[in-house]
């Protein structure tokens, strides 16, 4: 099994595009652009997949212009593409049928902050480093750290994670409500502040993780934390990964409440010394992080290490300087580009899947083995709290054999998380790259998302041939 390059789900059309068009210019001057340069940017994304530009791109001010912009789509039979911060890994800001970029940067604010009530209100366009330096003098902060500084709008969408999922949850934890355009140009909402609800369908975490593909996301309501009293970091290498991911799933099953837990494999750990000039010995490692009360941070970590010696884990080192501590997960999240120098001149494809905890070990191990045996260099990261990992694959995309091994690699890497009754995905999405593997996963699960992609979208204009083939 391969992924082969995705094949437009239908034919472009040509003269709604065109009617459209004419009709979004007269109504919104400059911020209809056709230049060609900036369509362009509008299907780059840092994926391995080919761009495929969309015909124009707004930039909308209000959810009653993205309603007006949707309904003239719909009319006109065009399809539309929402754009956040064009992280996305697999494709999802692709217009393989052409169309509307949606680019929802001029919608960024920060609209209200709920502080006894420990949520916000935000327009999607607003990154999480945007939301969080705005939130630094109330007190709290949004946990959900992708990596990337991703737009809010986009991480619902593609119901991201991160490096804090262990203790604070995914996307889906942490959105109380949402407003969203329908693909009529409606404008529904989906939930209210409160922290519970047995009102009818969950129809917020029925647009999260939907990729733009059923409705576009205008207002986002959000949970947010308290910023703890004292934060913790450490680190502690192991002689192989199975010894390190033994060590979290016992101090898991002790209790200990932590916030962060991160695999960095050897080449990772080698990659990241010479780009964040950094001197961690290249074993295994784990990057960890407590919050709580100052002395709560003291006794997690001497819990936490105590349990990584017994399983072959040395030089535990832990920080409460927030200085150090940045360093170190600042070196982490700079991995992907830290990997690019253990091949010059190559490209990074990014994959990632997810299993049960208990099996993490054995299909980092098999990740690595299968990389070794097609010739590739592929350092791997995980979020050993939850069971996803990362594989980038480094990777001549000029040299069309590699190209092939690579697709070939990711199929095959999918298909051992399916085995244990894992995802092809974690994290990164379906978009255009992972529809194959969706329709293997879910089986005849992906009938019933079709059913509901043609209720809730009977044109098939809202972003087009992700995740699902429709006709």
């Amino acid at each position: 099994m391969t992924i082969s390059d995705p094949k437009p789900p239908a034919s472009r059309n040509e003269t709604g595009i065109a009617e459209a068009s004419e009709l979004l210019e007269g109504k919104f001057g400059e911020r209809f652009s056709f230049n060609s340069s900036l369509r362009d940017q509008h299907c780059h994304t840092t994926t391995w997949l080919a761009g495929q530009r969309p015909d124009a791109v707004f930039f909308p001010r209000s959810t009653a212009e993205v309603s007006e912009l949707v309904s003239i789509c719909s009319e006109h039979r065009v399809p539309i593409v929402p754009f956040g911060a064009g992280t996305s890994l697999e494709g999802h800001v692709n217009a393989p049928l052409g169309g509307i970029s949606v680019d929802f940067s001029q919608m960024n604010d920060l609209r209200a902050v709920n502080n006894d009530d420990f949520d916000c209100v935000v327009e999607p366009g607003l990154t999480r480093m945007e939301l969080n330096s705005e939130l630094r003098e109330t007190g709290l902060f949004f946990p959900i750290d992708p990596g990337a500084n991703a737009s809010i709008g986009g991480m619902a969408s593609t119901r991201a994670s991160g490096t804090n999922s262990v203790r604070y949850g995914t996307m889906k934890d942490n959105v109380l409500a949402l407003e969203v355009v329908t693909a009529d140009g409606s404008i529904i909402r989906t939930g209210t502040r409160a922290r519970k609800s047995s009102a009818g369908y969950d129809l917020t975490r029925l647009f999260i993780g939907a990729e733009g593909t059923l409705g576009i996301i205008t207002e986002l309501t959000l949970r947010l934390h308290g910023i703890p009293e004292a934060v913790s970091a450490a680190s502690c290498c192991f002689a192989d990964v199975d010894s390190a991911c033994r060590a979290v799933i016992e101090s898991i099953q002790f209790g200990v409440p932590m916030a962060r837990i991160e695999l960095l494999d050897e080449l990772t750990v080698r990659a990241v010394n010479g780009y964040s000039k950094l001197s961690l010995p290249e074993s295994p490692l784990l990057l960890l992080e407590f919050h709580g009360s100052s002395k709560g941070v003291e006794e997690q970590a001497e819990t936490v290490g105590e349990i990584c010696a017994e399983h072959g884990g040395s030089r535990f080192d832990w920080t409460t300087k927030p200085e150090e501590r940045t360093r170190l997960w600042q070196a982490r999240h700079d991995a992907y580009w830290a990997a690019l120098s253990l091949r010059p001149g190559t490209s990074g494809l990014s994959t990632d899947a997810c299993v049960p905890i208990s099996r993490l070990a054995e299909c980092v191990a098999a990740a690595r083995d299968k990389a070794c045996e097609f010739g590739f260099i592929a350092p791997i990261v995980g979020h050993v709290g939850d069971g996803n990992f990362h594989v980038l694959l480094l990777v001549d995309t000029e040299n069309s054999r590699e190209v092939e091994l690579a697709d070939r690699y990711i199929a095959w890497l999918a298909e051992l998380a399916i085995q244990v009754d894992g995802t092809c995905t974690g994290e990164h999405g379906i978009g255009q790259g992972k529809i194959n593997l969706l329709e293997r996963e879910m089986s005849g699960s992906t009938e019933c998302m079709s059913m509901i992609k043609r209720a809730l979208d009977p044109l098939n204009i809202m972003n087009p041939g992700k995740i699902l083939r429709i006709g």
